[in-house]
C-alpha cells in the first residue's frame, strides 16, 4: 500500500507494448520514424506548432530548457520551493553554465505577478547584479496546487513586459490539466518551453521537452548531446511519449491518480495543509499517528516533524486507497 511517490508507480502496459513494437532496426539517435513523429503529435495536442525533444529525466528536461532560455550571466526567477531550487542538486547552474536562480515567495508554492515584480524591483539595472532572463513556474506546484489559466495569463504578461522567457516545469502537468478541465495550452499558455512529465504518469524513462519557440530547439539539441542525453536508441523514448499522448492515455492516467487523491482528501479534510488539486496530499499527522499508519502497511514520506506527504498514482489499488481513507478517518 504504497503512497511514497508516483515515480514508483508501475509502467503502463500500453507503454510497454509501444516499446516492444519499437524494438526493431531503425535509424539511431533521433532520426528514427517515431522520434520524427513527436513534433506533429504534440502540435496536435497543444493546437500550435512546437519542437519536441525526448530526454530521460525531468531534471534534464527542466535544465536543458533553462539553458536554452538563459545566458550564463543571467538569472531565472522561480519559487523558493520550486523543484529546480530544492531537489535538483544544482543542475540548473550546471546546465546553464552558471545562471542564477532568483527566489520568490508565494502561497502554495505558486508565484504571482506581484511576487515577480517585487523580486525584479529589488535588482539594480547595472552590470554588478544578475539580471533575470527567464521565469519558471511549476504546474502543478510542489504542493500540488494548480495555476488557473487566468493566473498563467497574468504571469505570462508580466514575463513578457520584462523580457523574460517563460518555462513551465510540468512534471505533473497531466494532473493539472485533469484538475483544471482546460485545454493543454491553457494550462501552460505563454510558455516558450514546457517540461512535459511522463515518468510520473505511467512512463518508464522518457520526458518530453516541448519548445513552443521552435528556434530554441536547435540549440537545445546540441546541449542535449553535450550533456549525454542523446541516446542512440531514442526510438524507445519516443515510443513512450507517443503511447502517452496518442489516444489520451496521459490524461486518463492523471484522472485516475487525481480521483484517488480526492478520495483520501475526503477522509482527512481537517488535516489538509493545502487544498488537493492534483495527486499530492500534505496532512497534519503526529509522529504517533504516522507510526500507526505505517504499522497498518501504508508507506509515505514524512514532511517535517508534524506532517506527511502522500502521493497517488495512475495505478493505485482502489482497495488500498479505500483502506487508507478509512484509516485516516479513524485516527
Amino acid at each position: 500500500m504504497q503512497f511514497l511517490s508516483d515515480n514508483a508507480a508501475a509502467v503502463h502496459p500500453r507503454v510497454w507494448e509501444a516499446m516492444r513494437k519499437a524494438d526493431a532496426a531503425q535509424s539511431p539517435y533521433d532520426g528514427d520514424a517515431l522520434s520524427l513523429q513527436l513534433d506533429e503529435a504534440f502540435a496536435k495536442l497543444f493546437g500550435r506548432p512546437c519542437a519536441v525533444l525526448w530526454v530521460a529525466t525531468g531534471t534534464a528536461a527542466n535544465c536543458l530548457a533553462l539553458a536554452a532560455l538563459t545566458q550564463p550571466h543571467g538569472g531565472v526567477i522561480c519559487h523558493r520551493e520550486a523543484h529546480i531550487e530544492t531537489d535538483e542538486c544544482g543542475a540548473p547552474g550546471f546546465y546553464t553554465h552558471g545562471a542564477k536562480l532568483i527566489l520568490a515567495d508565494g502561497e502554495g508554492a505558486k508565484l504571482t505577478p506581484l511576487a515577480v515584480e517585487t523580486v525584479i524591483a529589488g535588482i539594480r539595472q547595472d552590470v554588478h547584479q544578475v539580471q533575470p532572463q527567464a521565469l519558471s513556474v511549476t504546474q502543478a506546484s510542489e504542493y500540488g496546487r494548480c495555476y488557473r489559466p487566468e493566473e498563467l495569463a497574468k504571469l505570462s504578461a508580466t514575463a513578457q513586459a520584462h523580457g523574460l522567457a517563460l518555462h513551465v516545469d510540468g512534471a505533473r502537468f497531466a494532473n493539472a490539466v485533469a484538475f483544471l478541465k482546460c485545454s493543454p495550452w491553457d494550462a501552460c499558455q505563454g510558455a516558450a518551453a514546457l517540461s512535459f512529465g511522463c515518468v510520473k504518469n505511467g512512463g518508464m524513462s522518457a520526458e518530453a521537452l516541448v519548445f513552443f519557440d521552435e528556434g530554441l530547439a536547435d540549440v537545445a539539441r546540441l546541449r542535449r548531446k553535450r550533456a549525454g542525453h542523446l541516446q542512440s536508441k531514442g526510438r524507445f523514448l519516443a515510443a513512450q511519449l507517443l503511447a502517452m499522448v496518442e489516444g489520451g492515455l496521459w490524461l486518463d492516467n492523471a484522472r485516475a491518480a487525481n480521483a484517488a487523491a480526492q478520495e483520501l482528501a475526503g477522509s482527512a479534510a481537517e488535516r489538509l495543509l493545502h487544498p488537493v488539486e492534483a495527486n499530492e496530499l500534505f496532512l497534519r499527522l503526529t509522529r504517533t499517528e504516522r507510526e500507526a499508519l505505517r504499522g497498518q502497511g501504508f508507506s509515505f514520506y514524512d514532511w517535517g516533524d508534524e506532517a506527511a506527504r502522500l502521493v497517488t498514482a495512475w495505478n493505485c489499488n482502489p482497495a488500498s486507497v479505500t483502506a487508507l481513507a478509512r484509516a485516516l478517518a479513524a485516527l
